[in-house]
């Protein structure tokens, strides 16, 4: 795939449901277990609407990892594992809540290609999660050196 300068790569819309937030919710406490079982988080904003509510929110948000493992995601299936080699980079900033039954759709756009030695290239990126209503919910950079063209 030869990229250039503003090209964008946009991913499937992904819907944000309720069960996808308390699996994330639940991993941390399930994986520190490591006991076959699954193991449930206190309440917390991302799993429990009276606590978020409680919070001054409407209801449950998402975990913004979950963003951003979908952004990782999109790289990877679009540049394959290059993107977890050194030097790989990715970074992001939660700046709007996900409620539950919200799309998100991820983006890639190229900001910059640099020629490196033998025949290898380096892509900067903008990279981003959107709502169904285009609004950016997450936002960040990332890079992947990529082989021959």
């Amino acid at each position: 795939m030869e990229l250039r300068e503003g090209d964008e790569i946009r991913g499937a819309a992904r819907v944000m449901t309720r069960e996808r937030m308390r699996w994330y919710v639940d991993a941390l406490p399930t994986v520190e277990a490591n006991d076959g079982r699954v193991h449930f988080s206190v309440p917390t904003i991302h799993d429990d609407d009276e606590y978020a509510r409680g919070q001054g929110l409407p209801g449950i948000i998402s975990d913004g990892m979950i963003s951003t493992n979908w952004i990782l995601d999109l790289m990877i299936r679009s540049f394959g594992p290059a993107v977890l080699e050194d030097p790989g980079a990715l970074t992001t900033k939660f700046i709007a809540p996900v409620y539950e039954d919200v799309p998100l759709t991820c983006v890639l756009r190229v900001t910059a290609v640099h020629a490196l030695p033998e025949d290898r290239r380096r892509l900067a990126l903008d990279v981003w999660a959107e709502d169904g209503a285009g609004k950016k919910v997450t936002v960040g950079t990332a890079a992947v050196t990529l082989g021959r063209a």
